[in-house]
């Protein structure tokens, strides 16, 4: 049976909109070397629930530990 990974949850402020509902957000709390930028994705219950992300929004978001895409999961 596989191991489920606990996600990270970060905070964020929404620096630029993309297409298909993405979003680049630069990480309020990032590690040594200065603000780093993410590229994140809507959870399925925002998109369900139309919950709009504008660029200057702070949001929360779960990172997976081996980096990639990071999920926004709420608006602040």
């Amino acid at each position: 049976m596989a191991k489920s990974v606990n996600p990270i949850e970060k905070t964020g402020v929404v620096t630029e909109s993309l297409p298909n509902i993405m979003f680049k957000v630069k990480l309020d709390d990032p590690p040594v070397g200065g603000g780093e930028e993410i590229l994140t994705y809507l959870s399925g219950k925002m998109r369900l629930h139309r919950i709009r992300v504008l660029v200057g929004d702070k949001v929360i978001m779960e990172m997976e530990p081996y980096g990639g895409k990071a999920r926004i999961t709420k608006r602040l």
